[in-house]
């Protein structure tokens, strides 16, 4: 039976999250499927949602780092007052909605702190529908807890109310049960839908980032160092000291300008297509980012954001360096000599094997939820 299918997702620090459900929103709205997006970040002002309508929940984003404390849109703390008028939101949203089939992500692989608001939407949707169906939408490497016991109750939430869990990425490439101890008991449950990426289907070789060096952080909100490395790196490349060097600084709070012939201007949304076109990209190792790299074939150095005791982005840029798909800088080479050197030996890359690969993950989601949505 058909229904309306509704995502339930909570950016804290970038917009990785909500632009990767965004697409897997757009492509199953295009099929007529009635797709609506609770979103309970801060808002993105250039999210495209497509035919999906987004609902704007009371913004809750990280008010560190480190993940320790939640605040609202003005930076105060959350209190149970204000988490509990979300979950009412949440509960009228389902009872009108009527959602055949809800998508929670990344929940209950992460989001720990949101476990009471999802389970009040869940219990809400199955009040109007026992048969709704539950779908968990994971990346392809969870950030390790800083306790391994609580793989042990990610499991148990997962059993006790997801239907089936999407892990976004191929398992011949990063197999999920090397980030999650207990994959093994969802075998079951657990579809690997490839690597949901934008990636363009034609692209001129003329236009900004041809033969350039471009730089990015994703949204930009950790991306500070890497930026301020970056601008002085040039005089120390032996192969790009002449090239052009793009910074895409997003909100890492280095000012758009014009540095000794760089251009550092704020994030475009035609991305995927500088990347097609630069001579190397440097980045962070972040899901979005990776696999746009990928679907790109781009020269690579991928500089993995480890702070406040972050794993994601170490294990996957690993996987990157395990097939000669970048050049890998850790912490203590982010300097500019360090980026300069990468840059250098990242330019003797070749196009690295991608045939077991997908990255029609957008696509594969959105027909897996539909198959969902009729037979359970």
């Amino acid at each position: 039976m058909d229904g309306p299918v509704l995502f339930w997702v909570q950016h804290l620090l970038g917009s990785g999250h909500l632009k990767r459900v965004a697409r897997i929103a757009s492509v199953l709205a295009e099929s007529g499927t009635e797709s609506v997006i609770a979103s309970g970040g801060m808002p993105v002002a250039t999210l495209d949602t497509g035919r999906a309508r987004l609902v704007q929940l009371s913004p809750i984003r990280a008010g560190d780092e480190g993940f320790s404390t939640l605040v609202d849109g003005s930076g105060r703390r959350v209190d149970a007052a204000f988490l509990d008028d979300r979950r009412r939101c949440l509960e009228s949203l389902a009872r009108h909605l009527g959602a055949r089939l809800v998508v929670t992500e990344t929940w209950p692989f992460g989001r720990r702190k949101f476990t009471p608001e999802v389970l009040a939407l869940i219990a809400a949707a199955r009040r109007v529908r026992p048969d709704t169906v539950v779908v968990s939408s994971v990346r392809d490497i969870l950030q390790q807890p800083s306790r391994p016991e609580r793989h042990d109750a990610m499991l148990d939430l997962a059993q006790q109310h997801c239907n089936h869990v999407m892990v976004h990425g191929v398992e011949s490439f990063v197999p999920f049960g090397e980030t999650f101890r207990h994959a093994g008991a969802l075998s079951h449950r657990l579809v690997y839908t490839g690597y949901v990426a934008d990636v363009p289907s034609a692209v001129s070789e003329r236009g900004p980032g041809r033969d350039e060096i471009v730089v990015s952080a994703g949204g930009g909100a950790v991306g500070r160092g890497l930026f301020e490395a970056a601008m002085a790196a040039p005089p120390f490349s032996k192969r790009a000291c002449r090239r052009r060097w793009r910074l895409l600084v997003g909100d890492s709070g280095v000012a758009p300008c014009e540095h000794q012939g760089m251009v550092i201007e704020a994030n475009r949304p035609d991305f995927p297509d500088l990347l097609r076109r630069c001579a190397v990209s440097v980045s962070q190792a972040g899901y979005n980012t990776v696999a746009e790299l990928l679907g790109a074939r781009a020269r690579a150095v991928v500089a993995p954001w480890s702070g406040a005791g972050e794993t994601e982005q170490k294990e996957r840029a690993k996987h990157l360096q395990r097939r000669r798909l970048a050049v890998v800088l850790d912490d203590a080479a982010l300097t500019p000599r360090g980026i300069a050197r990468a840059v250098d030996e990242a330019f003797d890359l070749e196009a690295g094997d991608l045939e077991d690969i997908s990255l029609d993950g957008a696509r594969e989601s959105a027909r897996l939820v539909r198959e969902w949505q009729r037979h359970g």
